[in-house]
């Protein structure tokens, strides 16, 4: 399949056309109808409507530059954005039938315009959990999203239909939200690469709330060198990639492998994964060391008291007003979290500045720069699968895809969540085929930059860990 990087290449030297691979794209969206993923692409009833618009724009993209005009770093790519994010002229339904019948959006979100002003072409919204309030990607007004690898199989959430559609190569490039782990989840479990760059890095204009407190836009690519061109794409800026490359590789950067409490990994591969990609920074001249993070069990409770309040706060009248219109389980968490006192809401945003605080100047004097640690502590589970066994006892699913990313988005860190080394791709010989189960799913690690270091580094010692980068 053909990296972001190689497409730019192409279409900046006009070897292909922006109209030329936007209507391949749609062709491959087109093809998805009637398979086990044909829901990862929402909005069906709009996408036409989508499609002629990007083409329309792909046409004056070519237009345009063949009468001279510099070509934007995205010229003519062709990008999914999750369906909680707004596109001018359609609606934003957030996987649930609250929304049905949403009107059109009235302007891009702010993350679209970027997009747009790059040269990118929207060319349709994709599958979500309902409202980002879940890890799975499997609670939707559009049913479940099925995995790339194996359509039996959760993708992750719940930015699930831009994991799996980047994946699948039917999208070189998609945008999701991260609040939880909701673009790190399935980009381990889809095996991609997914970013979540540090709090308030992106802009959250246009995009519908979860939890204000920890939303985070961001990104997911095939690779790392791909992601770090998205990265720079969208304005999120530092140093060059030669120069950051450079003094990364010359003095070496202290990364903290977490170990200990809260940190707790169910499966083998996973482990390997994570072992594997402390090796080879390590063999680049990075300085790997076990370091624990106690704090992380607390993280996550002050994470989940802070995101149900705020969440019920953006819900309450539709959960008073039209309940069955939210799927089941969306609606029991935030009936579960009504009548909690408001005191226990502010306890907690204070308890969180002060944990903050207290763990980046202890890292910090320790002399860490990035931490490591696996992204999902297991393969991708069944779909409808609750719990899962692990070590002689039982693990509900849906907490545990989040323990190991909460943390990083309680601190507001920048985090890559990045497949594990030598994973090529789900084999897939077109929609409707299976891709393969078992030990061949997918698995990652997440590297995160503490707030000193270069906000870009996960991304490049990322792209170095996956052979990328020398």
């Amino acid at each position: 399949m053909t990296t972001l990087s190689r497409l730019v290449d192409d279409l900046h030297a006009g070897r292909l056309t922006a109209e030329e691979h936007v209507t391949e794209v749609l062709g491959r969206i087109e093809a998805l109808r009637g398979s086990p993923w044909e829901n990862l692409v929402v909005g069906r009833d709009y996408q036409q409507q989508l499609a002629t618009q990007a083409l329309e724009q792909a046409r004056q993209l070519d237009e345009r530059r063949a009468g001279g005009a510099v070509p934007g770093p995205l010229h003519g790519v062709a990008v999914a954005v999750k369906d909680l994010i707004d596109v001018a002229g359609v609606p934003t339904r957030c996987g649930s039938r609250v929304r049905e019948s949403a009107g059109p959006a009235r302007a891009d979100a702010a993350v679209v315009q970027r997009l747009r002003e790059a040269g990118a072409v929207i060319v349709a919204k994709t599958h979500l959990h309902e409202f980002a309030y879940g890890p799975t990607g499997a609670v939707s007004a559009d049913g479940p999203a099925a995995n790339p690898w194996d359509a039996a199989r959760i993708t992750g959430g719940s930015s699930s239909g831009s994991a799996a559609l980047v994946a699948m190569g039917v999208v070189p490039l998609a945008i999701g939200t991260d609040t939880g782990c909701s673009v790190r989840a399935p980009a381990a479990l889809c095996g991609v690469v997914g970013v979540k760059p540090p709090f308030g890095a992106l802009p959250s204009g246009g995009v519908f709330p979860l939890a204000e407190s920890f939303d985070h836009v961001g990104f997911l690519a095939r690779t790392g060198t791909d992601a770090l061109l998205a990265w720079d794409a969208l304005g999120l800026g530092g140093a060059g990639l030669e120069g950051v490359a450079a003094r990364h590789a010359s003095a070496g950067c202290r990364i903290g492998r977490l170990a200990g409490p809260g940190w707790q990994v169910h499966d083998e591969q996973v482990r390997a994964a994570v072992d594997a990609t402390a090796e080879r920074l390590a063999d680049a001249g990075h300085a790997v060391v076990d370091v624990e993070l106690p704090e992380a069990v607390e993280l996550v409770e002050l994470y989940g008291t802070i995101t149900g309040a705020e969440a019920l706060a953006t819900h309450a009248r539709e959960l008073d007003e039209v309940p069955d219109q939210f799927q089941e389980l969306t609606r029991d968490r935030l009936r579960a979290q009504q009548g909690r006192p408001a005191t226990e809401y502010i306890q907690a945003v204070r308890r969180l500045r002060a944990l903050r605080r207290q763990i980046d100047q202890r890292l910090r004097d320790a002399g860490f720069d990035m931490l490591l640690a696996a992204t999902v502590p297991f393969r991708a589970p069944l779909i409808g699968v609750e719990e899962l066994e692990a070590g002689g006892s039982t693990v509900p699913v849906r907490p545990e895809i989040l323990r190991l990313c909460i943390p990083f988005s309680a601190l507001g860190y920048s985090v890559a969540a990045i497949p594990g080394p030598g994973l090529t791709g789900p084999v897939l010989t077109g929609p409707g085929s299976a891709g393969p189960a078992g030990d061949s799913l997918p698995v990652g690690a997440q590297l995160a930059a503490l707030p000193h270091a270069d906000a870009r580094a996960p991304l490049i010692l990322g792209a170095r860990a996956l052979g990328e980068l020398a």
